[in-house]
Order: C-alpha cells, then structure tokens, then sequence
C-alpha cells in the first residue's frame, strides 16, 4: 500500500515521496529492501536525509483500561546530501536489516491482524516531513513456524494476535513491545487451561519461546497464570510435536503464582525447527481466512481488513 503526498512543510511545489518495498518475503533479522523514488517540485531542493521508519500499531494497557497507537521502533538514514533539480525524478535503492523481534504479521499468506508500516521521512532545507506510510509484511522465521506448525498438529487454534507495549521480565528483550498470539486449548488441556499464549523473541542465536496459560479454577481453587520459558536455535533439527508438547504439559503442570500479569507488558514477565504438514500454520491461515478456527476465528478476516486500513488511511489523513 503506498501514499504518495505533497510535502506539506513546503507548502505547493515542493518535492513528493513514494517508497516502493521488494516483493520478496521479508522474515525477522532478514533483509527489506526497495526504492524511495522522489520527484523534484517547482525549484529546486536540497535533500539532506531520507529516512526509513519502523511503526507498529501497539496496545499499552493503564489504570483506566487499555489503549493503542503508533510506536517507532527502528529508524535507518538511507540517503541525502544531494539537491533535487526541479521536476527531477530520482531513485534512492536502499536495503536495511530488520530487528530479530520484529513481529510476525502472516503465515502462509494469511494476515494475523498485526499491523506494521515503514515511514519515510524527508529532511529538506532544514524542514522535515513525513512522505508516505507503506505496509510492511513480515513472514516467520523457520523455528516459528515449526512451532507453530507442532501447536496446530497437537489440537491448539489460533485466537488472535496483538502487540502488547511493555517488556517481559528475564528476557534478552530488545524493543519497547512485544507480540502475543493467543491460542484456544487443545481439546487434552481444555479442562486446564482457558487459553495460551505465545511469545517468541528472536535474536541473532535462536528463539526464546515464552508460553503462558491462562489456567482453570478448581471446585475450591481460583484459577491463575502459569508461565514457562524455552529456548532453540534457528535451524535445530528437532521432533518438534513431542517437544512442544511436553513444553504445554509443563507449563500446565507449573504450579507456581505469577501473579496477575506480573511482567506481560508491566515490566516482568513472559515468553524460546520445522515444517511438519498441516498444523498451526493450517489453523492460523484458515482462521485469518475467516473459517471458524477457535473462539472468535471467523472474526479476524475483516477485523484485519480493517483495522489496516484505518492504520494508514488515518495516517494519510493526520499527515495531510
């Protein structure tokens, strides 16, 4: 999706932006590539800086309840000290390498309902403006996937998927948020636990997988939060149904408190392969595509649609 805009700090006749991102599927730590491409305006222009900007769309939760907006979290300068001719049109190759945690926002082609976008900035003359918002989609790295793929064959359905503003206590967290899917029980845990979530933070040697379980009262028991930790490299080759399954079966037999979300989002807490047929990966995609795929499944296809839309339709109209 590209906007292309009037740099309003110039008033009428100034240059226009339009970032144009590679087709090519961009993972985690991977690289995002493409072109600023600029057209001169009515004189000429000194461009100092073009700079890239990572946005995500972000719930923060509060005393009064929870809210959500726009949160930067990488920045890259990929191009300037030169001067735009007038009616010149010019194009800026660029190529950056993203975050290792930056979210996860489709699986096989089918959009999860996490929105991200990439500004570009002008620098011009000393004024500054905001050019044009492009999505960004992001596609897992192996190891997620496998997971993933292990959560789907074992009975769990993807529910849905935020970004969640906060740090998660214990973790070698880098940015300001992370992403939470949230996952309906497989039917061997229904009686234990309300629901899952999951929490992968990437970095250069693997994943830390950070599970937790909203798990059920007993008769004479009020129900609490249990959370566990794992770690795996990039490429393991691993039996991975087993393997997550024993991490589920561990963290539903955690009988330690964490307390009321002692760290998701409020500063201490949370969530570390391959493809084996249709699992997760089926779950998630069938659910983004509007089948009835856990609680709430067949939501998410035009909540995504639309909320988007919002994101960058709203952007284009505060940026003028």
């Amino acid at each position: 999706m590209v906007f292309k805009r009037l740099l309003g700090s110039l008033g009428v006749g100034g240059p226009t932006v339009d970032t144009v991102l590679d087709p090519a599927p961009v993972r985690p730590g991977g690289t995002l590539s493409g072109q600023v491409r600029l057209k001169g305006g009515t004189a000429d222009f000194d461009i100092e800086h073009i700079t890239l900007e990572l946005v995500a769309r972000v719930e923060a939760e509060h005393a009064e309840g929870e809210s959500e907006g726009a949160v930067a979290f990488e920045q890259f300068t990929v191009g300037g000290g030169f001067r735009l001719a007038e009616g010149e049109e010019r194009s800026v190759p660029f190529s950056v390498t993203l975050p290792w945690e930056t979210p996860i926002t489709e699986l096989y082609g089918q959009a999860l309902g996490i929105v991200l976008g990439v500004r570009t900035e002008l620098s011009v003359a000393c004024a500054k403006d905001k050019g044009d918002l492009d999505q960004l989609d992001i596609a897992p790295l192996p190891a997620q996937e496998a997971i993933l793929e292990a959560l789907g064959q074992l009975g769990f359905g993807f529910r849905s998927a935020d970004l969640e503003y906060g740090r998660i206590g214990g973790t070698g967290q880098q940015l300001p948020f992370y992403q939470e899917l949230e996952l309906t029980p497989a039917p061997q845990y229904a009686h234990q636990v309300n629901e899952i979530e999951l929490t992968f933070l990437a970095n250069p040697g693997g994943l830390e997988v950070v599970l937790e379980a909203d798990k059920r009262g007993g008769l004479f028991t009020s129900g609490h939060d249990a959370l566990t930790r794992f770690t795996v490299g990039h490429h393991e080759a691993r039996d991975w149904n087993p393997e997550v399954d024993g991490w589920i079966r561990q963290l539903v037999e955690h009988r330690a408190s964490y307390g009321a979300h002692a760290g998701h989002g409020h500063g201490d807490h949370h969530h570390d392969g391959h493809h084996s047929g249709p699992g997760m990966g089926t779950a998630v995609a069938a659910g983004a595509a509007g089948l009835a795929v856990g609680v709430g499944g067949g939501m998410v296809a035009a909540e995504v649609v639309d909320e988007v839309g919002d994101f960058f339709e709203g952007d284009e109209e505060d940026e003028g």
